[in-house]
This record gives C-alpha cells, structure tokens and sequence, in this order.
C-alpha cells in the first residue's frame, strides 16, 4: 500500500489516499480541549455501512495513553519498549505477543519500520520538512509492505501518526496546546 495524506501540515486531521487513483482510504479526525489532543480516530472510508460515518477501526487515545483497533484496547507501555542510550535508542512496537515486533528509526524525514532485526523494511513514513515559502511541497506519503499489510496495517499506521506527533511536539515549542502539524 502506498498513500499519501492529503493535509500536508496537520497530519492527524486528514484523509489517506491511495498514490494510484486519489482514492480516499482512511481519514483521520482528532479532537482536542483546552488541555490538548482527546483523541485521534482513524476511519475507514470504504467500510460497508451508513455512508455519511464511515467505520471507526482505531482510536488513539492521547489522554488514557492507549491504542484501541477494532474495539481491542491497549496502553502504550505495554506495546513499546525502547533499548539504548540517551543518545542512541531504538523503538520497538508489538501489538501482541502473537505478532511480529517492528523497529522504529526516524532519519532524514522518514520513519522506518523494519522486522528481523533491521533487515526487512515493513513500512515507510516520509514526513517533508517545514512548508516553502517559494514552491510546493511535498505531501506526507506512507508505504506498508505486504509483510505488514497482512497483519498490522492499522497499527503501523497509528504507531507512526504517534511517533510523529511526538516527533513534532519535541521540535515546535510554538505550537500552543499541541494542535499538531507545521
């Protein structure tokens, strides 16, 4: 699957579209309050059911730090671990015990989720940098591989939306209220 957001500044309020054809996938909607970010929900757009809501397949919940796929809820801490240095640490995500664990890396405005020990790319996250003044730029473009796609394209989705987010938080100190986005 390769798809792209179509709001490049806020990427936890947008549609996912397929490269091929435009076609929208998933939106995403997050709702905040005077604190912050609630909770971001994931839907899908091609669900069979009422075609003014789309089915909810995930929710992250920012508040109860927790992810929730299908109805299943979990917190963070019991789907992430990090090895490593202060300098130097590496992320790993499991949805269950039963599935494979991914290795987290951000470089050069891309996240990287590889199996094996770093040597099965699973899935890509390219992030652009900071919008131009003069020119386009670039939409925020996704890439599962069917190694993923098989079991966990959901949560690579919400594992990489997360670590973005986060991402962004540490990064923009002017963003009041963490609205997200540029």
């Amino acid at each position: 699957m390769e798809a792209f957001f179509d709001n490049k500044t806020n990427i936890i309020n947008a549609r996912i579209c397929a490269v091929l054809d435009s076609a929208v996938m998933y939106s995403l909607e997050t709702k905040f309050d005077f604190q912050g970010r609630v909770r971001t929900v994931l839907r899908d757009e091609n669900a069979v059911g009422s075609p003014s809501r789309s089915a909810a397949v995930a929710v992250i919940n920012w508040k109860d730090k927790t992810f929730e796929i299908h109805g299943h809820k979990r917190p963070w801490q019991e789907l992430k671990r990090t090895v490593g240095t202060l300098f130097n640490k590496t992320r790993f995500w499991r949805w269950s015990d039963t599935r494979k664990e991914y290795q987290i890396e951000y470089t050069h405005e891309e996240w990287k989720a590889t199996i094996d020990d770093g040597m099965t790319i699973a899935g890509q996250f390219c992030v652009p940098s900071r919008p131009r003044l003069f020119g386009k730029s670039k939409p925020t473009v996704i890439h599962l591989t069917t190694t993923a796609l098989a079991e966990d394209e959901v949560f690579l989705l919400l594992v990489f939306i997360y670590e973005e987010v986060k991402r962004q938080d540490k990064t923009n100190t002017s963003t009041p209220g963490g609205t997200g986005g540029w």
